[in-house]
């Protein structure tokens, strides 16, 4: 699960110009540029949308309070009313968000994340590169359910550790290509294993809710269809990653043998699994395999009924119902030991550490996707592309994969992917493309950005280690950013087609 992290230093050259280009764009399209007598709308949501862009691309104010721009102008403008506006930033999304959040905060507070982190580590014994594939499990198994920011944070002081009793036995110069690989390993696999699930990274779930806000009639992306997709492009990107780490781009000596009772006495320090631990890892089972089995679940020739087809409206019981249900459960649960006073698994300070400024990010997305439709922009801006229908759908597919693979090594993929998606929504409708693959195929992509530091938080927290250099981290980060369009390309039209029902020649009926 990825979150965002803002600049709270003083402001850059760029966040103050990024500032004065918004607000001069915006009044430019206003006062000068008329796309359509006939609609009067236009006009005023392309001015919002390009002040949103510009200024979430240059991070001119904080990105959440971007995010309210929609509440402050649509009604001014007439694009839709307060009350409309106000309901994008709470929804059946937001609350999936928030209640596998609150599950994720349980497991950090009561240090399971911890304990299955150094169990998998430990599984793959002394040989250093079966060390680096047990890190980069650990860091995506858990990416794929708790924040990336947060798994990167947990995993380094554990890979540090490792790599200073290391360099004692062999020398600094000698396991330098085992420390970069590692270092990049676990980095590059927060952002992997985010992929995996649709609570792994918040785009994925921008994703789900833009969809059904453009296309109300378009099929649920349920938690296990996009488990289906998503695991094996997990899966598949960190094979190639390991192996690009480990046996391409910095072999190290094979005589390199880590002393896996370091890990052990990581373990002995946490001590034997507690009460209160063993609630959290039932209640986050349970909620995973809940999620996964919810709806039906298609794997082409087989296909799997959800559990909510037992209750007499399962249309009525989305993810979020599940991920607050579970959740509430652990406010519920008394603790046998105290930690922070608490007297039940969660209490009520753990609100405090729930990232509203993702939850609002997340609201100022749906409510431009809202306003891109209601205004008609989404429709304007899909007939401007219709030359493109003569392009080949693969070769669009790859087009923007890529673009917004090395878009978000710059930008929050996030805001990235809330910009983008409810253009490419129109443009696929335009151009006769089931509007799935281009949709998803940007969300999947914003989450493969391994070149630069400022890409991820993932990347920024393991190059502040100094165990990595700019160079190592872009030479191997970038062709792992080709692979990665590549696998997704593959997977969205191999695996998605199946999951989600998709002709690769006819529109869908709820995309007309």
């Amino acid at each position: 699960m990825s979150d965002i992290e803002e600049n709270n230093s003083s402001r850059t050259f760029l966040q103050n110009f990024g500032l004065v280009l918004g607000i001069a764009a915006s009044f430019f399209i206003l006062l000068f540029l008329e796309f359509d007598s006939n609609n009067q709308l236009l006009q005023p949501m392309a001015a919002v949308a390009i002040l949103m862009a510009i200024w979430w691309i240059t991070e001119a104010i904080p990105l959440a309070a971007t995010a309210l721009i929609p509440v402050a102008l649509f009604p001014f403008l007439g694009i839709l009313n307060g009350e409309e506006t106000a309901t994008s930033y709470i929804n059946s999304t937001i609350f999936l968000f928030m209640g596998g959040f609150l599950i994720a905060l349980a497991m950090e507070k009561w240090n399971l994340h911890r304990r299955i982190a150094l169990k998998i580590i430990r599984f793959f014994g002394g040989k250093p590169n079966f060390i680096i594939l047990g890190f980069m499990l650990a860091s995506a198994f858990l990416s794929m359910w708790i924040s990336n920011t947060a798994t990167a944070v947990m995993m380094l002081p554990i890979g540090l550790s490792i790599l200073i009793k290391l360099e004692e036995e062999f020398s600094v110069e000698r396991t330098h290509n085992f420390s970069v690989a590692l270092m990049l390993g676990i980095g590059y696999s927060c952002s992997i294993g985010g992929v995996a699930t649709i609570i792994g990274s918040p785009p994925n779930l921008s994703f789900t809710r833009i969809l059904k806000i453009i296309f109300p009639e378009a099929p649920e992306i349920s938690f296990g269809d996009w488990m289906i997709m998503g695991l094996p492009i997990t899966i598949i990107m960190l094979s190639i990653a390991w192996i690009f780490l480990t046996k391409v781009y910095f072999k190290f000596a094979k005589d390199l043998v880590i002393d896996t009772n370091i890990i052990k006495d990581e373990q002995n320090k946490i001590g034997k699994m507690h009460f209160e631990e063993k609630v959290v890892a039932v209640v986050f089972a349970m909620t995973a395999i809940l999620w996964i089995f919810r709806s039906d679940l298609n794997f082409g020739i087989l296909q799997i009924p959800g559990w909510s087809n037992l209750f007499g409206n399962p249309s009525y019981i989305n993810d979020g119902t599940v991920a607050i249900a579970m959740s509430i459960i652990l406010f519920v649960f008394p603790t046998r030991k105290s930690v922070d006073k608490s007297k039940t698994i969660l209490d009520a300070s753990v609100f405090k550490k729930i990232p509203w400024g993702i939850i609002l990010l997340f609201g100022g997305g749906f409510a431009l996707a809202k306003g891109f439709v209601s205004s008609g922009l989404s429709e304007y801006i899909g007939s401007s592309f219709v030359g493109l229908g003569n392009i080949s759908h693969i070769i669009m597919i790859l087009l923007v994969a890529m673009f917004i693979n090395f878009l978000t090594e710059l930008t929050s993929n996030t805001a990235t992917t809330e910009m983008i998606l409810p253009i490419l929504a129109s443009v696929s409708v335009a151009i006769g493309i089931n509007p799935l693959f281009l949709m998803l195929t940007a969300t999947l992509s914003a989450s493969m950005a391994f070149m630069l530091p400022v890409a991820t938080p993932p990347n920024a927290i393991i190059f502040g280690s100094q165990r990595v250099k700019i160079y190592e981290m872009v030479k191997c980060g970038f062709a792992l950013n080709i692979i990665g369009i590549l696998v997704i390309t593959s997977v969205v039209l191999v695996i998605g087609v199946f999951v989600f029902n998709i002709d690769l020649e006819a529109m869908p009926l709820w995309a007309k």
